[in-house]
């Protein structure tokens, strides 16, 4: 039938299309941006809300206690005055007895109202009252950052017009390959995504690995309060900050996190949290995301229509899509990759709830956004993961 073959050409040409503006989005260097007057020195609180000893916690966080900044202070929060993160800060302390460090301890009284408040948003509203600077950086446990990182990230906040500064990532897998096809998820799906959103000109962005803003402009939006009942807290204090008209700085640093699953379960399980969290803030341009799925879309374009023409349309958005990957490895890894991006995006388009480190969030559609409530009142528990435990680890709670 025409329209089948029409439907599979159209199909084989967007998607080489994006495979090509992906690639080439993902070679143009991110601008630095220009600063006046300020060199990113001036005083800095690093808030870090952790839970349970992750693999490779201690190494994440010295790394931001080696930072190359005159005056900077360090707030670690966690949930329970048992937990395991604790024993990691304070080995931290002996190890860099001249940092600043400061940690709130039981981020459940701050949260009164438990199965409706994010646990992250909770342990934040603890730490803030210890933060005893103007400008505040919000970074995720899991990543590793260089020792310039403070500097240029707090830079673009002396523009008085500026409300976040984020950061994109890389995936460092810890061990296994679904390790490494977690970090593929990040390196060679959602990285381009943002990177061809942010050269069409999109703000949209906030991302948990480096949120870094000045405590008046947290205070406009209502403080963290405001983000208290919200699934994506990260992208909503981007989206709050424009909507007091003010820009969003994509920088051009970028930090490392850790990609720690074994098994296809666990990765599974994270993938589909990530997606149908995309599918939450933004429905209708989630229902085109398959466009970005390469390889199973090239084969599906062309067993509905194929012809020399649109092979060769295919050939390229395949080269293009090959040149994303990192090494040989992960360019052979590429089209399985996609296929389970494929299955997983068709799942996420059903259901309705997301689960974060022990605690199940149903997603609710509100008048001006996306809500997230805890099912149930337990705290979050240290991951929750046993299986993303390295093969030589013994299984204890983290």
């Amino acid at each position: 039938m025409d329209w089948v073959r029409l439907a599979g050409g159209v199909l084989t040409v967007l998607a080489s299309g994006y495979a090509a503006a992906a690639w080439w989005a993902s070679r143009r260097p991110l601008p630095a941006p220009a600063v006046q007057g300020d060199d990113g020195l001036a005083p800095v609180t690093v808030l870090k809300p952790l839970c349970g000893d992750e693999p490779r916690l201690y190494r994440n966080l010295a790394s931001f206690c080696r930072q190359r900044h005159p005056c900077f202070q360090l707030v670690f929060g966690v949930w329970e005055p048992d937990d395991a993160a604790l024993a990691v800060v304070e080995r931290l302390r002996r190890a860099f007895p001249g940092c600043d460090i400061a940690v709130a301890i039981g981020a459940h009284r701050t949260a009164p109202a438990l199965p409706t408040v994010n646990p992250k948003v909770a342990n934040l509203l603890a730490m803030l009252p210890l933060a005893r600077h103007e400008r505040l950086v919000i970074a995720d446990s899991d990543i590793a950052v260089r020792a310039d990182y403070l500097r240029r990230v707090t830079a673009p906040l002396a523009d008085p017009r500026v409300g976040i500064v984020t950061c994109l990532y890389r995936g460092r897998p810890l061990w296994g390959i679904w390790a490494r096809l977690g970090a593929q998820f990040i390196d060679e799906w959602f990285v381009p995504a943002v990177r061809v959103a942010h050269a069409g000109g999109s703000q949209r962005f906030g991302f948990g690995a480096t949120i870094a803003l000045r405590r008046e402009a947290l205070l406009r939006i209502g403080g963290f309060a405001a983000l208290a009942d919200r699934l994506a807290d990260d992208y909503w204090l981007g989206e709050l900050t424009r909507r007091q008209g003010l820009r969003t700085v994509l920088s051009e640093v970028v930090v490392g996190t850790d990609i720690a699953e074994t098994t296809p379960r666990a990765l599974w399980s994270h993938e589909l949290r990530w997606l149908r969290t995309l599918r939450a803030l933004d429905p209708a341009g989630f229902a085109l995301v398959f466009l970005t799925f390469t390889w199973p879309m090239l084969v599906i374009g062309l067993l509905l229509a194929s012809s020399r023409a649109l092979a060769l349309v295919a050939v390229l958005g395949a080269m293009a899509r090959t040149l994303r990957c990192r090494d040989a490895g992960a360019a052979l890894r590429a089209p399985l990759r996609d296929t389970l991006l494929l299955l997983e995006w068709t799942v996420a388009m059903a259901g309705r709830q997301v689960r974060w480190r022990g605690t199940r969030l149903a997603i609710q559609w509100t008048r001006d956004g996306v809500a997230s409530a805890a099912v149930g009142a337990s705290p979050p528990r240290p991951h929750d993961r046993a299986d993303m435990q390295p093969p030589s680890v013994s299984r204890r709670t983290r």
